[in-house]
């Protein structure tokens, strides 16, 4: 009896529950997207996120310093130089974003031991972790750890790069990432388009453990006379949209770090000293049916590029100029020839310890998927002069590389 009754009211509860279940919305689940890696969006719209990865395996052969790349006497470099993991989306609203970017290779995590760092102690995985806030359709407003609107080539993704790495010229000179504000603006008057670009960052670069009273000071403007560019093409190297008309985009910018630690401000070893470092960049590109052009010339100064410590050793930085040239060509098939001619000057005061050097750089680049599925060869000779004696070295270079991601 005592069961029968107990169903009896397990029955009535659900025949009474059962009409107001039935007046309770059911959700949808959430929206998929696959347009750009995996996106996802909640069911009421209150997040997305999108999850991007990619590799880069590569295969790199040079002497040092032989003439030819028949000598014997070579080396061989064989790693995942980048593996990268992306999430990006919004909260709240569409104007509310953010951007996280871990690097998980051992070459990607900006890191040396032989630094002997006191900023910073420890590999770096967090290359970005950004938050942007869009108030309006022009003004985009940061806060956080990300790229500084620095030279062109710095701030295209290395995953959209024609050349298996960056110029010598970037490496020198660049101003890489930091923590802080940056504020874009976009506009045009017709179909001239103009940007302007500024920062205020901690000057210490990414994931510093302290910071000191300087501040890094960056601006940037850019000039489109002839209109925007297919899909943001003026981020990416290759015309990959091949230009109808004719795209242009000339910029310039001055990044100012004071009482900079590293050698390279941002990045570079610990310096003994501090010092208030200039970064001058002008860059240009140009896009036409295939074809690309971009050039950039890059410098840095300081009042004393030599810091000393109590035992008198001595870190420099490297001050001087340089110019880097690229030309390329896409043929319907997707398969790109390139070269570049890149040339870093060091300024007078360094000479006796740095020298000058030239590369010059042949690629073909054959694209499966754009710039997230494609095969790179190049073929390089770089050159370097040491000052006073004109004395020159001479390495021959040789690189295979494959990049495949989402």
């Amino acid at each position: 009896m005592r069961k029968l009754l107990l169903g009896a009211f397990i029955m009535f509860i659900i025949w009474g529950v059962t009409p107001a279940l039935a007046q309770v919305p059911v959700q949808s689940g959430p929206s998929l997207s696959f347009k750009r890696g995996i996106g996802i969006t909640a069911p009421d719209s209150a997040f997305s996120l999108n999850l991007r990865f990619r590799i880069q395996n590569r295969a790199i052969y040079y002497t040092d310093p032989q003439p030819s790349l028949s000598q014997a006497d070579s080396d061989f470099e064989l790693r995942v130089r980048r593996l990268r993991l992306r999430l990006e989306g919004f909260m709240l609203s569409p104007k509310l974003t953010y951007l996280v970017q871990l690097s998980f290779s051992r070459g990607d995590m900006d890191w040396s031991m032989r630094d002997n760092s006191a900023i910073n102690t420890s590999p770096n995985v967090v290359r970005d972790a950004v938050i942007y806030y869009r108030p309006t359709p022009q003004l985009q407003l940061f806060f956080g750890q990300t790229k500084l609107p620095g030279n062109r080539q710095r701030v295209i993704s290395s995953g959209d790069q024609q050349f298996v790495d960056r110029s010598i010229v970037n490496v020198a000179f660049n101003i890489d990432r930091d923590f802080g504000f940056q504020a874009h603006y976009t506009n045009h008057v017709g179909g001239f388009y103009y940007m302007i670009k500024s920062a205020l960052t901690s000057g210490e670069g990414r994931n510093v453990i302290t910071t000191n009273k300087g501040l890094a000071y960056t601006g940037r403007l850019e000039l489109l006379p002839l209109g925007k560019f297919t899909n943001e093409g003026d981020y990416f190297e290759g015309d990959l949209e091949r230009e109808e008309q004719v795209k242009l985009s000339l910029a310039g910018g001055l990044s100012h770090n004071r009482k900079a630690r590293r050698a390279g401000g941002q990045i570079g070893r610990d310096l003994y000293e501090e010092r208030d470092l200039r970064t001058y960049i002008f860059d240009g590109l140009l896009k036409y049916r295939g074809f690309a052009v971009y050039a950039e010339h890059l410098a840095r100064s300081t009042d004393n590029p030599f810091t000393l410590n109590a035992s008198g050793d001595s870190r420099h930085i490297i001050t001087g100029n340089g110019q880097n040239f690229q030309v390329s060509y896409l043929f319907k098939n997707n398969l790109e020839l390139a070269s570049r001619y890149a040339r870093v000057t060091p300024a007078a005061a360094i000479r006796a310890v740095e020298r000058q050097e030239e590369t010059y750089v042949a690629g073909v680049t054959k694209y499966l998927r754009r710039h997230r599925v494609k095969l790179q060869a190049n073929v390089s000779y770089i050159t370097f002069t040491h000052k006073p004696t004109n004395s020159n070295s001479n390495t021959w270079g040789a690189a295979l590389q494959f990049e495949l991601g989402i």
